[in-house]
């Protein structure tokens, strides 16, 4: 099964900034929702932020403010860019599939490995 791929993580200071990459070429075509997702140890894993195929974006109260969430339509990956870091931030970050226009955060089909982000104080 095809699996999008994550890259970008990495450790820094609180207020810093990182930015995610998530190779989603594998569905360039249709009407996929794109989004993001992190889970720390022994917590449930939550949704950060979310792109449908038009363009729409939703993002977790949480990060508002702070993540933005892209795609490169020419190569089709997705980016996270995440400013202004805080140590609640710190998660293993997945990237994930939803086959078709996603409402919630529910129903993502395809994950990534995912990649650790960690943040200090």
């Amino acid at each position: 099964q095809a699996q999008p791929a994550e890259s970008g993580g990495g450790s820094v200071q609180a207020g810093g900034s990182l930015r995610l990459s998530c190779d989603a070429s594998r569905w360039s075509y249709g009407g996929y929702c794109l989004g993001w997702f992190r889970q720390d140890a022994g917590k449930e894993r939550e949704g950060v932020a979310r792109m449908n195929s038009d363009g729409s974006t939703t993002y977790a109260d949480s990060v508002k403010g702070r993540f933005t969430i892209s795609k490169d339509n020419a190569k089709n990956f997705l980016h996270l860019q995440m400013n202004n870091l805080k140590p609640e931030d710190t998660a293993m970050y997945y990237c994930a599939v939803h086959g078709g226009y996603c409402t919630s955060f529910y129903g993502f089909t395809s994950w990534g490995q995912g990649t650790q982000v960690t943040v200090s104080s």
